[in-house]
């Protein structure tokens, strides 16, 4: 019997004439407005402090990922799902790639190649207070041997003038090979919206690895360890390091609440009075922010374990 071919959504479909206009005839009448059509995952690069994780927040406009003025606040990478009608973008938010002089730096600076090797796209981030330097030769070339576009998004734009901004996209364009660059300033979200419909162009997945209502594929421990991770770091400035860890022993839900109960390990037997002394402020503004994400959230006792010993308050 005669054969036909046609295209439908990415797909080439081959079969007798009868079997083609039925299919024909199907997808005339059907809706296409919400039948999903590309998709890809964004791997977020930089070196420290560059915005990453303040973009991610901003481009879902919600607080997925925790920010601090200090470096080195990622350690893991942390997944964001943007949904549209029609598309998908995962992004992932990565630690600031620098140079290691631990080993929980080494580990931080691996979590982020791998998270930008397993991806469609790469966006590296800049501060356009110092723009592209020598050291990001190192970080760019390893990006660029994996063969995906790469975005040069050149950040805080809000914070410097249009001749260094003029001078920065240059120096890009003269000295590396980006697929775009595009000045944003992740803090005021411009530039944002136009940096989500020249990503659109570049996505090539035919399927969606979420639900069209997921926005986050973090647990809530992890979400919870993160707050309270962010607010010692907040809280105690330079005195208690980021070698400091938050795990979360309990999370019970009873009728009318649920309990948390949290270990945090310190580098240092000295750090735990430190940080004992700003508990109370550290637990009230973490449990102000997840009462803000959901009422269902209430803190009990707390737990702080050093190298030589453990502490409770509650």
């Amino acid at each position: 019997m005669e054969q036909r071919t046609i295209e439908a959504y990415g797909y080439t479909i081959t079969g007798t004439n009868e079997i083609i206009s039925q299919i024909d005839s199907v997808l005339s009448g059907a809706n296409t407005s919400n039948i999903f059509r590309q998709g890809a995952s964004v791997a977020i690069v930089g070196k420290p402090n560059a915005g990453k994780s303040t973009l991610l927040n901003s481009l879902l406009d919600r607080k997925i990922a925790i920010t601090a003025p200090k470096a080195q606040t990622t350690r893991n990478a942390i997944l964001g799902i943007m949904n549209g009608d029609d598309y998908q973008i995962v992004f992932v938010d990565t630690p600031g790639i620098h140079d290691p002089s631990t080993h929980l730096g080494s580990y931080m600076n691996k979590e982020a190649y791998n998270q930008a090797f397993g991806a469609d796209i790469i966006y590296y981030l800049v501060d356009g207070n110092s723009g592209l330097r020598d050291d990001d030769r190192e970080i760019l070339d390893k990006l660029f041997s994996y063969e995906v576009p790469i975005f040069l998004l050149v950040n805080k734009i809000d914070e410097i003038s249009n001749d260094k901004l003029i001078q920065r996209l240059a120096y890009g364009e003269n000295n590396y090979d980006f697929a775009e660059i595009i000045p944003i300033s992740a803090k005021t979200k411009d530039n944002l919206h136009d940096l989500i419909n020249t990503t659109l162009n570049y996505l090539t997945d035919s399927v969606a690895y979420y639900p069209s209502d997921t926005v986050s594929v973090n647990s809530d421990q992890f979400m919870i360890s993160e707050i309270i991770r962010e607010k010692i770091i907040m809280n105690t400035e330079k005195e208690i390091p980021h070698l400091t860890a938050v795990s979360i022993d309990t999370l019970k839900q009873t009728e009318k609440r649920i309990k948390i109960e949290a270990t945090i390990t310190v580098n240092k037997n000295s750090h735990k009075a430190l940080l004992s002394a700003r508990a109370v402020q550290c637990l009230k503004e973490s449990m102000t922010q997840l009462l803000q994400k959901s009422p269902k959230y209430m803190a009990r006792n707390v737990f702080y374990r050093s190298m030589s010993g453990w502490m409770k308050t509650g």
